[in-house]
């Protein structure tokens, strides 16, 4: 009887071990998806079956935001969970602007994923310095197969430029393809080379992101299709459907392999939508900090620790998932991280504490910037002198302005702000 007790409790503490054990990490970005283009959030237009399936199997966060409303500050926000203020990051790392980039002393993530053991993988965008030293090898990830810049030719791998784009690693290569297939394709060798340990990965499509080019019209010059003024919203569609196929076989993958069930997926956009994308029910899009362009679709999948087919309007913020991956990865979260984990929140285990976001578009010397927070479901936005409050919960699209019905909330929001910009770096001075 003794022995029966002893093994009981053996097998008893091996399942609690084995449920407890770190996670693989599959961190899935994409690029100016719109809020209503995936069928879990609405979209009855654009075919999404696989995200739709994700969003079945974890959480679907209906409050998710960007850390800006442009690509390289989130970026950098994932890579450091912090602010991207903090780092330097107000705006995008333009075309030319070969000597700027992320300080490796600034980034976590891979770092510390790397440092624990993790292999760890970049396949994608980066968009946070063309310099090698401020590359996505520097940074902690072993392997890295994309583009430095802001986007790419998703056929000639041409920059906006002209000039040739695709990397391995640190050398720039040549190779065949439609640029989502072969993001595809190498997060699917990565996980066959990998499945006997632990690993983190991070697939940054660069989809939809312009130029607007549809997997099933091959064009190798470019020039034609390039630049954001381009393309239709036929074109988006299938571009945004095909982004859609390379993550279920990326998903697949994982369940082929038997890896599903011990790997926290994540998936994220980098901004609100552009031109030809759909935000509804938001107002605005990228470039701005009106919803539409901070609020992004997110989902967040961990078989036996995170429910299924749950949604959750918890506000989040990019720098969470930096916390999240390294809290249950690493066992800690660095020190002045502006990210919390949000496992125990979405599970249920704990009650989520009252948070208070914020964002800044700058536009130096000028009192056009705009400023934004989240306290609750109200929401402060600052826009070209003027101060609007709405109420979240009951006016998602922000129509109806309440400053004047609250100056009593808008006075502790703005008194917050003013804290909050007070203790980052000054603005830079416009040249």
């Amino acid at each position: 009887m003794r022995s029966w007790v002893i093994l009981t409790a053996f097998l008893f503490l091996g399942a609690t071990q084995l449920q407890a054990a770190p996670p693989n990490v599959l961190l899935i970005v994409v690029d100016d998806l719109g809020y209503g283009d995936l069928g879990c959030y609405g979209s009855k237009e654009i075919k999404t079956p696989h995200l739709d399936q994700l969003a079945k199997q974890g959480v679907r966060l209906t409050d998710a935001y960007a850390a800006a409303p442009v690509c390289s500050p989130t970026r950098a926000a994932l890579l450091t969970g912090r602010y991207p203020q903090k780092t330097g990051f107000e705006w995008v790392i333009n075309y030319t602007e070969k000597d700027r980039g992320l300080l490796v002393a600034d980034s976590v993530l891979a770092k510390n994923m790397k440092a624990a053991g993790y292999s760890t993988a970049l396949y994608g965008k980066w968009h946070l310095g063309y310099k090698p030293q401020f590359g996505p090898n520097a940074h902690g990830f072993d392997d890295f197969f994309g583009f430095p810049g802001a986007d790419l030719d998703y056929f000639s791998h041409k920059d906006a430029l002209g000039d040739p784009g695709l990397y391995h690693n640190t050398e720039l290569i040549n190779e065949e393809g439609y640029l989502t297939d072969l993001l595809t394709k190498r997060a699917e060798q990565f996980l066959d080379k990998n499945a006997g340990k632990p690993f983190f990965m991070e697939v940054a499509y660069n989809a939809p992101h312009w130029p607007f080019q549809r997997p099933d019209k091959p064009d190798l010059n470019g020039k034609a299709t390039y630049g954001p003024a381009h393309g239709t919203r036929a074109d988006y569609v299938k571009i945004v459907e095909r982004l859609d196929e390379g993550i279920g076989r990326v998903l697949k993958k994982l369940e082929d392999l038997k890896l599903a069930d011990n790997t926290l997926v994540l998936f994220l956009n980098d901004n609100g939508g552009e031109r030809l994308s759909d935000n509804t029910p938001l107002f605005h899009g990228k470039y701005s900090l009106w919803e539409g362009g901070i609020r992004v679709p997110c989902m967040v999948r961990w078989p036996g620790v995170v429910p299924s087919g749950k949604d959750s309007s918890l506000p989040v913020i990019a720098m969470d998932l930096t916390a999240t991956i390294l809290k249950n990865a690493t066992g800690k979260i660095p020190e002045n991280l502006d990210g919390e984990d949000i496992i125990p929140w979405i599970s249920g285990k704990q009650e989520a504490k009252p948070r208070t976001l914020f964002w800044r578009l700058p536009r130096p010397n000028s009192r056009f910037g705009q400023r934004a927070v989240r306290y609750g479901n109200w929401k402060y936005i600052f826009d070209r002198e003027s101060e609007l409050l709405f109420d979240l919960a009951n006016d998602i699209g922000e129509r109806k302005n309440l400053a004047y019905q609250h100056p009593e909330i808008l006075k502790e929001i703005r008194e917050k702000l003013i804290k909050w910009e007070t203790s980052l770096p000054a603005l830079p001075s416009s040249k």
